[in-house]
């Protein structure tokens, strides 16, 4: 632990010195950091799914200095300082986790989920909606995955998680209607539900359709980078292949992706 106190406590040490005597860290504000920080979280996502340790530990530093600057803006102010924002959310945590700080009893980790929902609204200081605090930047795929999760948190769920699939067929169905009508308005909005109904289903299954789409997205990636450098090696262009021909080498790239 005195490691661990020493290695923050150097930190905020350098933050200080940054802020007094750097020139571009003077001038920084929430304002100006807000997309940095927004990036930094990307990269942070992006080494998680390629499962890269020593990227993990990296990105987490730069998260970590962000979260510092923060607080020594906040300071400048007089508004908060690193000392707020480490017993705001100690406290929030003790508050929201009754069943290790106090006397309540949780089955499962689902019912801890429930709990951490309804505690929210009852704060003082909570969301007076259960869905308000789900924030309106997201990603829209991230934010169907967050609403269905705090929805599910106060009882709004499927008895039975194989019901889901009758919604997925109600909606594709719809879908196709639409689709056939060719009112294309009409069309967004059911691919918008059908999305939002397999999203659910993911959910259900104990997936997290954010990364099993970026999976996918990775694995066509490779494919096609296979496609191409192979189609290159035969003094081809793609644009001169027609479908049959590109579908052959794409089978290839399967072969060698597995």
């Amino acid at each position: 632990m005195d490691r661990k106190l020493k290695a923050f406590e150097r930190l905020l040490n350098i933050m200080d010195q940054l802020r007094e005597g750097c020139p571009w860290d003077k001038k920084q504000t929430f304002e100006s950091l807000r997309t940095l920080t927004i990036e930094e979280t990307y990269e942070l996502a992006d080494a998680i799914l390629k499962g890269e340790n020593q990227e993990i530990k990296k990105e987490l530093g730069d998260i970590l200095l962000h979260i510092v600057f923060y607080a020594k803006i906040g300071s400048e102010t007089n508004d908060f300082d690193i000392a707020d924002v480490c017993d705001g959310i100690s406290e929030k945590l003790i508050y929201r986790h009754p069943h290790i700080f106090s006397d309540t009893k949780v089955a499962n980790a689902r019912e801890v989920e429930e709990n951490w929902e309804l505690l929210k609204l009852k704060e003082k200081d909570g969301n007076k909606s259960v869905l308000e605090g789900v924030p309106q930047s997201l990603p829209a795929l991230v934010k169907a995955n967050r609403i269905q999760d705090k929805v599910r948190g106060v009882g709004f769920d499927w008895d039975e998680k194989e019901q889901v699939w009758e919604k997925v067929k109600e909606e594709m169905m719809e879908l196709q209607e639409e689709i056939i009508n060719g009112d294309q308005n009409k069309m967004e909005a059911e691919f918008g539900d059908m999305f939002f109904s397999l999203i659910n289903a993911a959910r259900l299954y104990g997936v997290n359709p954010e990364n099993a789409l970026e999976r996918t997205n990775q694995k066509f990636t490779r494919r096609f980078n296979y496609l191409e450098s192979k189609t290159m090696k035969l003094g081809r262009n793609l644009k001169d292949m027609n479908l049959e021909e590109m579908d052959e080498i794409w089978e290839e790239a399967k072969q060698f992706d597995k």
